[in-house]
């Protein structure tokens, strides 16, 4: 029996237990799904492998559309600490999500949408407003077959928006994890109604290889596969994860205790350039057995990997030209997937200029505390970029920080707080305005050059009173930005922020020598600024790392990269 066949007799089962919700429009096999789980434990690289996997479908002609289902329950990503769960990567129409949908945009070059995060805070919003209103027509609505049928309607929504031939959907988390088991079971279903010509399951575990031992162990991956059969999922495929080239004798284990074909199980071992993996999946059959199990392999068949081989080239570095060492002043410097859009920015930089680009992490709360002088925490850096955050907590460090960068002419990337750090600096110890600060950080100072968006003003809530998303920005003609910009008149980038340089003080900044080089259509909201006496001075109140590309590079970046390199 056919997917199709199954789906129209649970459609036509009226008063039943089924609750599959089918958006208008949707034509079952017509998209095609592949859930990406992973077992054994967490940052092995599961986002990378399938957005990889996206690629080499994308490379063969597929229209591909990514989704992340996320455990927690949290709505979105808006309100997680940077420390805990990395950085929140901000979508084109506003919506927070987890640094994962930045990789597949970033892998596919294209831009995703609130459809393409759904987090367990958001299917349950979800549910309760639908029992609120009375559209479950009084059941008792339990998890299933209403939270896991309420999953299924947001994939099969997605398919039918973004017309795709195929959805990779990655599961969040680790198989086994109570919070997504909801989840793994509405894949199932998922499985069981669209038949299995449709569905392709792919797991990715680990193989560990103990220090002690030398050699690879395979023991703790096949109980965490056997424990997603024995919740009823059967994987297809197999992508086994190791420091080291996987083994046939590991492989022959894990393919007799999963059922799972020894050809369907592949090996990813460490490699440098995470670009190439790609064209290594490819060259070992991945997305070829993926595709056999969609009976889509002879649709869209492999171009002799031409594609793949040229994006493995341009995103390399030959290293010929200088090393440049790039300060990033934060606060969250503890964890690097929290800066991680800037990081790839910078790899961006490094595949246009052929420059390899080393990172010197500045702590600014030991600026700030004393600990540490901002002449030795600078020291050897050829350009700093300060970086987005909220909260005061390490705030004088980075002013300490800018200061420094405006005095001794060192190339200074300011982004989002980077903007408004660099303004206060200039208040206070060019404009001699004393005591200037944002009323983020001292809501009674004497010169509040930093002050709350007005339109933010009525918002209630931390996880919604942000200016988020793509928003335009106007370039002023005959800048260094325009110039730099390749002579825009405007340009859209992306937002994430609640407070912007007060009007009151735009006057007072000009005279100080600042070029406000980017403004907000028909208001008063400065957007770029540019100081164009320094070597390079410029800063964004926008996040323009979460929509630089690797061939691709964002022009402000690029540009910070090459006056670095001077």
């Amino acid at each position: 029996m056919k997917g199709k066949d199954i789906l129209r007799e649970i459609i036509g089962t009226s008063g039943g237990e089924f609750y599959t919700p089918i958006p208008k429009g949707y034509k079952p096999g017509k998209t095609k799904y592949i859930v990406i789980t992973g077992s054994v434990m967490s940052g092995i690289g599961k986002g990378t492998i399938s957005s990889s996997l996206c690629k080499c479908l994308q490379d063969r002609g597929l229209k591909v559309e990514p989704m992340k289902l996320e455990a927690y329950l949290n709505v979105d990503s808006g309100t997680l600490n940077p420390f805990r769960h990395g950085e929140v990567f901000v979508l084109d129409d506003g919506y927070e999500t987890d640094l994962d949908l930045g990789t597949y945009e970033r892998m596919l070059d294209k831009n995703l949408s609130r459809d393409n995060f759904v987090t367990s805070g958001r299917v349950y919003q979800t549910i309760i407003e639908k029992e609120r209103s009375g559209k479950y027509l009084g059941r008792d609505v339990q998890f299933i077959p209403h939270v896991t049928g309420e999953i299924k309607s947001f994939v099969r929504e997605l398919a039918v928006k973004s017309k795709a031939d195929i959805i990779p959907i990655e599961i969040g988390g680790t198989v086994g994890d109570y919070e997504n088991m909801f989840a793994l079971e509405a894949l199932r279903e998922l499985h069981y109604e669209e038949g299995p010509e449709n569905v392709c399951f792919v797991n990715i575990t680990y193989i560990m290889q103990p220090n002690s031992l030398g050699e690879q162990k395979s023991k703790a991956a096949q109980l965490g596969i056997k424990r997603l059969i024995a919740m009823g999922i059967q994987p297809d495929v197999i992508v086994c994860r190791s420091e080291s080239k996987l083994n046939d004798k590991i492989r022959e284990k894990i393919s007799l205790n999963t059922n799972v074909p020894m050809e369907n199980v592949v090996g990813v071992h460490d490699v440098s350039n995470i670009y190439s993996l790609p064209l290594a999946l490819r060259e070992r059959g991945f997305d070829e057995k993926v595709l056999q199990t969609l009976e889509l392999n002879k649709k869209f068949v492999s171009n002799g990997n031409t594609g793949l081989k040229k994006w493995v080239k341009e995103t390399s570095v030959s290293g010929k030209g200088k090393k440049l060492t790039i300060g990033i002043a934060g606060k969250y410097t503890g964890s690097s997937d929290t800066y991680i859009s800037i990081l790839k920015a910078l790899e961006h930089c490094s595949f246009a200029t052929n420059h390899k680009i080393g990172i010197k992490w500045i702590e600014t709360t030991k600026i700030e505390k004393g600990d540490e002088s901002v002449e030795k925490a600078l020291k050897g850096v050829d350009g700093v970029i300060v970086p987005g955050g909220f909260g005061v907590r390490g705030i004088e460090g980075k002013i300490a920080v800018a200061k420094y960068c405006r005095e001794k002419n060192i190339p200074y990337l300011g982004l989002c707080l980077g903007f408004q750090i660099a303004l206060i600096e200039i208040a206070r110890n060019v404009s001699g305005l004393k005591g200037a600060n944002s009323t983020e950080f001292d809501p009674k100072a004497k010169h509040q050059v930093i002050d709350i968006l007005p339109e933010q003003l009525d918002i209630e809530g931390l996880g919604g009173n942000m200016r988020l998303g793509g928003k335009d920005v106007e370039v002023k003609p005959g800048t260094i930005t325009a110039k730099t910009l390749g002579n825009a008149n405007k340009i859209r980038r992306r937002f994430r922020h609640r407070f912007e340089c007060n009007p009151e003080f735009i006057e007072t900044f000009e005279k100080a020598g600042v070029v406000f080089s980017g403004k907000a259509p028909k208001v008063d909201i400065m957007q770029i600024f540019e100081l164009p006496k320094h070597k390079f001075f410029m800063a964004s109140q926008f996040h323009p790392e979460f929509t630089s590309r690797p061939l691709k590079p964002d022009p402000m970046f690029l540009e910070f990269v090459k006056k670095a390199a001077e």
